[in-house]
């Protein structure tokens, strides 16, 4: 998470706790905030949590309170009541994080434009509560180069050994330049900057729209999580990924697959993104009736990977173990490019390993191509259970989507699509 340092242990299951939270144990998110409530960021003070967000009706950075992650949230008013004597304007302060510092004040990072050159800029300000009021810590922003675009969406992490660091994105697409999350390490104040920033990724995918921003950072026990969102955060489009890294300073490898998006969770959140991470939870925001409601979902990790319930994750079949089979490569319209082909005789098979954040039913979604007529697989669930898929006619590299509903173990699960009848080809799963 962004203010406390989540620990260092594997977690293969979400905890009992979470599951018995009457409120958040569904499969899609829940909008807890059914207002505009941009870019939020949560932060938990003793049995008090405690929720800021861009500006909106409720103030230049509305805070909210709530007894638990899923509430009830009751907006308590403006948590930067004083303008900042460089910014201009009493809106448009953007994706403000607050973390607790070592000498007890609140620090507050937040974004407003710039009144000496247009830009958005990061500044700082301090509070003795966490609800405010803040008052800000310079005439100065903390980070500003006009040159770069500004620099927008600034974030707090406090890793293992102590030291602090502050992530932040410069809005170079704002001006058609590279989009880029930086590190900046800090001093106990969180003003005070030690040595030199770090890149840590940049927008480099089509599906970007050359936009990255709202960076969070997570330690886990083998690597280092960087939450981000990317797209245009007004539709469809917008989504949650995250990259990994051994070291806090990178290389920064980007996950092969959204961690959220508007089809992973099926249509129950608009564009989720915007992301904060508080323990076992993820809070987001959606588009909803052109204003952004915030939300929540359970967050577990597989392998120190993130995987967030209500949605679905996809599992390449080429990526699988196989046997008596072949994996077939620039095909046509197939996700990555590649399939698992020749699953032609009794002893074909892929071994797909997938996640389960909790025991239960489970819909597995498999992408497939079959030419010569209908085809079957069989489908054994860890060594055990067994179903049988059905695949109707579809021609080669013309891909189709059949469902079958398992009953998987909290952890990892082993599904084995084994030939059974005719010819088909696989492309990839997805488990619901």
């Amino acid at each position: 998470m962004r203010k406390l340092l989540v620990p260092a242990v594997l977690v293969l299951a979400f905890s009992s706790t979470a599951a018995a939270d009457p409120a958040i144990d569904t499969v899609s998110p829940v909008s807890v905030i059914n207002a505009d409530f941009p870019d939020p960021d949560v932060l938990q003070v003793g049995s008090t949590y405690y929720a800021y967000s861009t500006s909106s009706w409720a103030g230049r950075v509305p805070v909210a309170t709530a007894p638990s992650p899923a509430g009830p949230w009751s907006v308590q008013g403006d948590a930067l009541p004083a303008r900042p004597s460089w910014a201009a304007g009493d809106h448009g302060f953007w994706a403000p994080d607050v973390s607790r510092r070592a000498d007890g004040l609140y620090l507050m990072y937040f974004t407003g434009r710039s009144t000496a050159n247009g830009r958005m800029c990061i500044g700082a300000a301090t509070s003795a509560g966490p609800t405010g009021p803040f008052q800000a810590t310079s005439n100065s922003p903390l980070v500003c180069d006009p040159a770069e675009g500004g620099a927008i969406d600034p974030s707090s992490f406090v890793d293992s050994n102590g030291a602090r660091y502050l992530l932040y994105k410069n809005d170079g697409n704002a001006v058609q330049r590279p989009a880029i999350v930086w590190l900046q390490q800090v001093a106990a104040d969180g003003v005070s900057f030690i040595g030199g920033r770090t890149e840590l990724i940049r927008n480099n995918h089509p599906d970007e729209h050359g936009v990255i921003e709202a960076p969070v950072l997570v330690r886990r026990a083998s690597q280092y999580v960087l939450f981000y969102s990317g797209g245009v955060f007004t539709g469809n489009s917008y989504f949650t990924s995250y990259a990994v890294s051994r070291g806090i300073n990178g290389p920064y490898t980007k996950a092969f697959r959204p961690l959220m998006t508007t089809q992973t969770v099926n249509g129950a959140v608009q564009g989720p993104g915007g992301a904060d991470v508080l323990g076992e939870r993820i809070f987001f925001h959606g588009w909803v009736d052109r204003t952004r409601w915030m939300y929540v979902a359970e967050l577990g990790w597989a392998n120190d990977y993130p995987v967030v319930r209500g949605s679905r994750v996809v599992y390449e079949a080429e990526r699988g173990a196989i046997n008596h089979a072949e994996i077939r490569r620039n095909v046509p319209n197939a996700s990555d490019g590649a399939v698992v082909a020749k699953l032609d005789f009794a002893d074909s098979w892929v071994d797909i390993t997938v996640y389960a954040p909790g025991s239960g039913n489970y819909t597995v979604h498999a992408r497939y191509a079959a030419g010569f007529g209908d085809a079957q697989h069989l489908v054994t669930v860890n060594g055990g259970t067994q179903h049988v898929v059905n695949y109707p006619n579809s021609g080669w590299d013309n891909w189709r989507v059949a469902a079958l509903d398992v009953n998987l173990v909290p952890g990892w699960n082993t599904l084995r699509f084994q030939h059974l009848t005719r010819w088909a080809e696989l492309d990839q799963i997805e488990v619901a």
